[in-house]
């Protein structure tokens, strides 16, 4: 079953930002998803534009209407063509954040992708309150794309902490990537560890124990995999003692992963408000493109 029905690309119509188009056309053929393009026009700044140009102000608004219109359907051609792929194009006016929320709720996007880098406000949508926002606004699944795509994704990292977010992480990653072999990465504590060591208690005793915990770990990645219902042979565990963020970030540097993908990392009232740390960290730093799994 498709579960990757629509697409929709948010975009600025920046270079950087084409990238999000290209990796979102190649993802809709694969997937026969329907691909959507949105950019909006800041409806402060037409207004500015208004005020400054006084009576030639409605005019020159309409260019800036006409441009944008053009540019993107130029994008639609430019990344669809060469896949025999269609884009439905939307030219908004409004809030930019609020008005792509309320685009992929109209349209029932399977998937938001958006440029990690672009002009305007999206260069900041990787810091802080305003990738929280959008998260909210949506509550659908954001995958931002920081490299030019060549291919289809193939070397994937799933990190599981266990949280409901995670199964669903588990089954987008394959809809994104199903030909890739899933890194199931689960970083873990020791609880007590350093209670246990300042109270004297015996090396090999904490060295058994933490290895009881990475076993427990380990069915566990496995019961996650049989619940998320993905085969055996296209995914492997992997189990680290220490940060969450760092260890995500690390094996991707190491391993040359070209997608990592998160759950908001985290439960309970607050965390429905706020990006969990470990997903904050990772969307900050990783050099990969980046999916954020949304309920």
């Amino acid at each position: 079953m498709n579960t990757l029905q629509t697409l929709l690309v948010a975009t600025d119509l920046s270079a950087p930002s084409r990238h999000a188009a290209q990796r979102a056309a190649m993802l809709a053929r694969q997937a026969g998803a329907r691909l959507e393009l949105v950019h909006v026009l800041e409806r402060r700044a037409l207004d500015e534009l208004r005020r400054l140009f006084d009576d030639d102000g409605e005019a020159a608004q309409g260019r800036v209407r006409e441009q944008a219109r053009e540019a993107l359907s130029l994008l639609a051609s430019e990344v669809g063509e060469p896949l025999g792929v269609s884009a439905g194009q939307h030219l908004l006016e409004g809030a930019v954040l609020e008005s792509i929320g309320m685009q992929a709720e109209l349209l029932d996007a399977a998937l938001l992708i958006v440029g990690a880098r672009g002009a305007s406000c999206m260069r900041a949508w990787l810091l802080g309150a305003t990738a929280e926002r959008l998260l909210r606004l949506t509550r659908r699944p954001i995958l931002l794309v920081r490299q030019a795509p060549r291919e289809p994704y193939h070397r994937v990292i799933v990190a599981v902490d266990f949280s409901p977010w995670s199964t669903r992480a588990i089954r987008l990653a394959q809809a994104v990537a199903p030909r890739a072999r899933l890194i199931l990465l689960h970083a873990y504590d020791v609880p007590f560890e350093g209670k246990m060591r300042i109270s004297g208690v015996d090396a090999d005793m904490i060295k058994r124990y933490a290895a009881k915990v990475h076993r427990e770990a380990l069915l566990r990645l496995r019961q996650s995999a049989r619940e998320a219902g993905i085969p055996a042979a296209s995914w492997q565990p992997l189990v680290i003692h220490g940060d969450a963020a760092a260890a995500v970030l690390q094996h991707q540097e190491e391993e040359g992963s070209d997608l990592i993908v998160l759950g908001k990392h985290g439960v309970g009232m607050v965390e429905e408000l706020l990006l969990g740390s470990v997903t904050k960290h990772v969307l900050a730093e990783a050099r990969c493109d980046t999916l954020v799994a949304a309920r």
